[in-house]
C-alpha cells in the first residue's frame, strides 16, 4: 500500500481528518479575552453537558450561542418582564432566567437557575423541537429552540461561540466561525 495510503487511514483512524464528535473542556479551561470567569466556565457546563448527553460539536456551540444571546453567558435570576415588561404572545408577564432565559414550562426556579441542569433542559428541549437540527443553520436551530422573537438574534454570536469552545477545549472544533450561519436554504 502506497505510504500516502496508509498515511490517511491512520490519520482517519486516529480522528485528525474529522472533527471531534464532541469536545470536553479542559480540566482547568484557560482565561478567555473578553469573557469573565464565570462566562468561561459556564460555556465549559455548557459544553459538558452536551457531552454528556452525547451530543456533537455543533450542538454544543449552538448550546453556547444560543446562552451568549440570552444572558451572556451568565446564570441571572431575572428576565424581560422584570428589566422591560416584555410579556408572552399571551400577553402574561414572562419568567424568564437562568443561562438560557427560560420560562416556568421549561423546568423550577432551581433547575433553570443551575447552570449544568438548564444546558441539559436546553438540549433536550432541542432535539425534541428540532428533530432535523443537522440540516439547518446553527443559529436557526436556537431560534427554533427557544421560540425567540427574532429569527436573526442569534447569528452574530456564532463566531463568537465556536472561539470560545475552541478556546475552552483546547482543540479545533472543525467548525467555520465566519460562515453566515443563517444564511441557509432550511429556514
Amino acid at each position: 500500500m502506497p505510504a500516502l495510503a496508509i498515511a490517511l487511514v491512520v490519520a482517519g483512524a486516529l480522528g485528525i481528518l474529522t472533527a471531534p464528535r464532541a469536545l470536553a473542556p479542559l480540566a482547568s479551561p484557560p482565561a478567555v479575552a473578553g469573557y469573565t470567569d464565570e462566562q468561561r466556565d459556564n460555556a465549559a457546563i455548557i459544553m459538558r453537558a452536551g457531552r454528556d448527553l452525547g451530543l456533537s460539536v455543533r450542538d454544543q456551540a449552538i448550546g453556547v450561542v444560543t446562552a451568549l444571546g440570552e444572558s451572556s453567558l451568565r446564570v441571572i435570576d431575572y428576565g424581560d418582564w422584570e428589566t422591560s415588561g416584555v410579556t408572552n404572545p399571551d400577553g402574561t408577564p414572562t419568567t424568564s432566567i437562568g443561562l438560557f432565559q427560560q420560562q416556568d414550562g421549561w423546568g423550577t426556579r432551581d433547575e433553570r437557575l443551575d447552570a449544568y441542569t438548564s444546558a441539559v433542559l436546553f438540549y433536550r428541549a432541542m432535539l425534541a423541537r428540532v428533530p432535523d437540527r443537522d440540516t439547518l443553520a446553527p443559529t436557526l436551530v436556537a431560534h427554533r429552540t427557544q421560540v425567540n422573537q427574532d429569527p436573526d438574534h442569534y447569528t452574530r454570536y456564532w463566531p463568537l461561540a465556536v472561539s470560545l469552545i475552541e478556546e475552552i477545549s483546547g482543540q479545533s472544533s472543525g467548525l467555520d466561525p465566519a460562515a453566515d450561519p443563517a444564511a441557509d436554504p432550511g429556514r
